[in-house]
């Protein structure tokens, strides 16, 4: 922590220093070569003229509450009075520089969200397909994901995953899964993958996901579940919409993993849906009445995301167009 060299005379600044025995006395014309996100303390006069960026605590005498008051706008951290400082100078300190600390992650926000939209996958044209996604975190950062790649010139493999809870860690494991998909070539061995460095990094965190594959050509799609609700959905024109309904457990929970795999041929027109559990949050009722709204508007092509959510949502929807 830096303490800048006031340009008036201050009688009680000897005990100050002597009570702040590591801070780095620093001149005024100097302040340049110092790194601006570390806390410096200051005379309130010298801050309000000079009006440097550094973080700053400002003190100043007890005649000189307007000076403090501007200082306080212009963005300091916090304002004493030289000849009533808090007793324990070390202690208050440390709780205004930890107070900054989350300050500055929250102002790092906006531009980790942009970071982890960057990570998504690029819009991809595939034979005989169209591929709609939809992503919409209820705050900066998004705990839901979805990706996909193709394994081959006929083949894709794609996920779709929702980890537990909300925040930066739920977050930073949607980023986990972006580097790490790469080393699978089937749902079964992406799934149980995931499940297993989950575990062995013993990180308490869950994560439900849907995992599949898909040919181009013979239109024969495959998938597994790990605890995913709500599950996939295949809308087919004038038909009725079909649930694909599976149980098993979510990823990060247990070594005896049972991974199921499933089939199906995709028809001419066909869409494979698959959602994160934030998409039932616009509905009313229960789960199952949520549900039922869900898929209605679905296949009638009228979802829409409120301006607020509560819930992160992520949709992620493949149809065969021939």
């Amino acid at each position: 922590m830096y303490f800048i060299q006031p340009t008036r005379d201050i009688h009680l600044l000897d005990s100050v220093l002597e009570a702040l025995p590591s801070l780095q006395m620093i001149h005024i014309d100097d302040l340049h070569l110092y790194d601006s996100t570390i806390i410096a303390i200051s005379d309130v006069n010298d801050f309000l003229q000079y009006k440097w960026t550094l973080p700053t605590i400002v003190i100043g005498h007890a005649d000189e509450g307007l000076q403090l008051s501007q200082a306080w706008e212009l963005g300091a951290l916090a304002g004493w009075i030289w000849d009533h400082l808090p007793k324990d100078l070390a202690k208050s300190i440390a709780k205004i520089e930890a107070k900054y600390k989350r300050n500055q992650d929250s102002r790092d926000l906006p531009s980790a969200a942009e970071l982890q939209k960057k990570l998504l996958p690029n819009p991809i044209d595939l034979l005989n397909y169209k591929v709609e996604t939809l992503f919409q975190p209820s705050a900066y950062l998004s705990g839901d994901w979805y990706d996909y790649w193709k394994l081959s010139d006929r083949e894709i493999l794609f996920y779709l995953a929702d980890v537990s809870g909300h925040g930066v860690t739920s977050s930073l494991l949607t980023s986990w899964m972006a580097a790490f998909h790469g080393r699978s070539k089937t749902p079964r061995e992406l799934l149980k993958k995931l499940n297993g460095m989950l575990l062995q990094e013993n990180i308490e965190k869950h994560i439900t996901m849907i995992a599949g594959t898909l040919n181009l050509e013979t239109h024969q799609l495959k998938w597994s579940s790990a605890g995913h609700y709500p599950p996939a959905i295949i809308f087919e024109p004038n038909q009725d919409a079909r649930i694909l309904n599976t149980s098993s457990f979510p990823l990060g929970l247990t070594e005896d993993l049972e991974i199921e795999e499933f089939e199906c041929t995709l028809n001419r027109g066909a869409r494979f849906i698959i959602c994160s559990d934030g998409a039932l949050e616009p509905f009313d009722g229960g789960l199952n009445e949520q549900f039922t709204q869900l898929v209605y508007h679905l296949q009638n092509q009228s979802f829409e995301v409120p301006e607020h959510v509560a819930d992160d949502i992520a949709i992620l929807s493949f149809q065969r167009l021939n």
